[in-house]
């Protein structure tokens, strides 16, 4: 990336399933990641639970999910907070960039979530997914669709990144430069002032 401004990334937030569906390359793919996010020495956040990545590695993990041992046990450090949306916004605050691997409806949430919110300008982290053998190739249509129907602006798809190999997708984090929507770019989101500093998603006009 020669002549390019690399973006400092020291945690990354993967969203990924529950399951480890039907294709092992995406099992491939995670652990592989993994690897690329050690030897970059990038430290991992994630939703908890038992999942074998590579490198420092935090869990934040909703109390629920703890009970009878549901997800098993977390790798690395665990935070537990008491809704998912508390769990969200932890992830948001820690992180550096986020990355999505193939998953359900709790990875399109989540990853769909950090990209509203970029576009609300609440946060200026680069976002991208990981479209091992073609997975989010629909999705991405779809969001391409968007845009062609005007409901999604140019600007705002320059959001989502996507890339085929995890080393391809790091890099374009890195290189990842923010461009507000001049608009919505006037919205002040103010920190609450609680001990625990939560963030105040109260917009302020």
């Amino acid at each position: 990336m020669e002549g390019v401004l690399v973006r400092k990334i020291k945690k990354i937030c993967v969203f990924c399933g529950a399951n480890s569906g039907k294709d092992v390359a995406f099992v491939n793919a995670a652990f592989h990641l993994g690897k690329v996010l050690g030897k970059r020495k990038i430290d991992l956040v994630y939703g908890g639970g038992k999942l074998g990545l590579m490198g420092q590695v935090l869990g934040i993990i909703p109390s629920a999910f703890t009970i009878n041992n549901l997800v098993g046990e977390t790798c690395g450090k665990e935070i537990k907070v008491a809704t998912m949306q508390e769990r969200l916004v932890m992830m948001m605050e820690l992180s550096d960039a986020f990355i999505a691997l193939p998953g359900g409806f709790g990875t399109l949430e989540e990853l769909f979530q950090m990209i509203s919110w970029a576009q609300l300008n609440i946060h200026n982290k680069p976002i991208g997914v990981l479209n091992i053998n073609g997975f989010f190739n629909g999705l991405l249509s779809f969001v391409d669709h968007a845009v062609k129907q005007e409901f999604i602006t140019p600007r705002a798809r320059k959001i989502l990144i996507s890339a085929t190999t995890a080393d391809e997708l790091v890099d374009k984090l890195q290189a990842f430069r923010f461009e507000p929507d001049p608009a919505l770019s006037k919205l002040k989101w103010s920190p609450s002032s609680s001990q625990k500093e939560k963030l105040d998603l109260t917009l302020r006009l």
